[in-house]
């Protein structure tokens, strides 16, 4: 507003200031001096300034007809001319202020009033440099104490709307700040007002979320490490019973019992490798040698390795036909881990006598790899929780069978860092589908 306001200041300047006022100015100037040497006249006849109106409103057209030139006295000149006493004091006319000199590029021409060779007043005569703005700057003179309020008025509505403004960007920035300030205490419950409809609005929305996204991330960390520390608490107290048990004579160092604790702690050692690969998938970290390979051949090969669990588990397994394309890019060890677990569970959970089934299909360009099987089923409020860390569906798929429920979330894990995915559905044979989908190799 200020660069603005000086821009139009520059430009009236500059049309007052345009063309030349020489001839007119001269001609003014000898007027002035004539209209002097009256009044001092005057002055020496009454002895002061007595002989001045006073009635303020006749004083200007009076200080007009001391021109020497009635045409003037009428015209422009008296709006511009002041006759000041001694002391500087207005008797007659407008003095021009300092500012709408400055503005409308005026001069101004002194002539003094002498009387016996002091000076007793002067008069004071504002000319444009352009003899054109005359009646513009005589019209500005007699209205510039109305300017200035309304140049005043003008400011402070400037000031004003300036301030509603600054405060309107002021305040849900300083609200992002705050924020930002808690978000790095860890206050991630803050949140701020998002009622704009503004960029400042998009980024408090942004904000917003951002806040959301790590309440969410620190409600998990917390979950993950109480879920750890349970499922390590475990093995290690019953490690440490059977060994104190030991250690008091309470059970002798048998092979059975020797044999229990080696099996606890292979299963410790399982959960650990599992938390270790789980944290460098986290991390993006996790060792991945994808290459080009038949997954559907792979799957068909791990698929023959569990022949033998299936008929001690006496199910009946069932394998599908081969895909029409089933070349993909992955790492073969991590697949056949997924492979391997998901299997895995089957045998484990699925009641004897029921079904096993391995299937694939390609849809659009992905292969997927289908494996059903039948009772127990899995409740559908659970299934979208499955691959969870630690989430165990209860009762029938408990721990009870040697599971600590960071299988399914570690085979989800390796899939996603190769770009595939897990699905879990219900089975048509009444048990659990997964879905493994693999992106074909183009």
């Amino acid at each position: 507003m200020a660069v603005v306001a000086g821009v139009g200041l520059g430009l009236v300047r500059w049309s007052f200031g345009a063309g030349a006022a020489t001839g007119s100015a001269n001609r003014e100037r000898a007027l002035l001096a004539g209209a002097a040497r009256a009044l001092s006249v005057a002055y020496r006849t009454h002895g002061g300034w007595s002989f001045v109106p006073a009635d303020r409103a006749t004083r200007m057209q009076w200080l007009g007809q001391w021109m020497a030139s009635p045409a003037d006295s009428g015209s422009t000149v008296a709006p511009r001319l002041a006759l000041l006493d001694a002391g500087g004091q207005v008797l007659a006319g407008t003095r021009v202020h300092p500012l709408l000199v400055a503005l409308a590029s005026i001069d101004r021409v002194r002539r003094d009033i002498l009387v016996d060779g002091r000076p007793v007043g002067a008069l004071v005569l504002a000319v444009p440099r352009n003899p054109d703005d005359a009646l513009a700057v005589a019209f500005m003179i007699s209205r510039q104490r109305q300017l200035a309020w309304m140049a005043a008025a003008g400011f402070a509505l400037s000031a004003l709307a300036a301030a509603l403004v600054a405060t309107g960007f002021r305040r849900p920035i300083a609200a992002l700040a705050r924020g930002a300030h808690l978000l790095r205490a860890a206050r991630f419950e803050t949140r701020i007002p998002a009622n704009r409809s503004d960029e400042l609005g998009d980024l408090a929305r942004a904000f917003n979320m951002l806040a959301e996204r790590l309440e969410d991330s620190e409600e998990s960390r917390r979950q993950w490490v109480a879920d750890t520390s349970h499922e390590l608490r475990t093995p290690l107290a019953v490690m440490r019973a059977q060994l104190e048990a030991m250690q008091d004579g309470v059970r002798p160092p048998t092979t059975e019992n020797l044999a229990l604790l080696h099996r606890h702690a292979d299963a410790l050692s399982r959960l650990v490798d599992d938390l270790d690969a789980l944290a460098q998938a986290d991390l993006g970290a996790l060792n991945m040698e994808p290459v080009s390979l038949d997954a559907w051949a792979l799957a068909t090969e791990v698929w023959s390795g569990f022949a033998e669990r299936f008929r001690e588990a006496g199910l009946t397994a069932t394998l599908g036909d081969a895909p029409a394309s089933a070349h993909v890019l992955a790492d073969p060890l991590r697949l056949r881990q997924v492979l391997s677990n998901l299997l895995g569970n089957s045998a484990r959970y699925t009641t004897s006598g029921g079904q096993v089934r391995l299937s694939g299909r390609v849809t659009e360009d992905h292969l997927e790899v289908v494996l059903d099987d039948s009772t127990p089923g899995v409740p559908p409020a659970a299934l979208a929780r499955l691959g969870e860390r630690f989430f165990r569906v209860e009762p029938s798929r408990s721990r009870a069978h040697g599971g600590a429920g960071l299988g399914l979330a570690l085979c989800r894990r390796l899939l996603e860092t190769q770009g595939a995915g897990l699905a879990f559905a219900a089975s048509p044979l009444g048990g659990l589908r997964a879905v493994v989908s693999l992106p074909l190799e183009r």
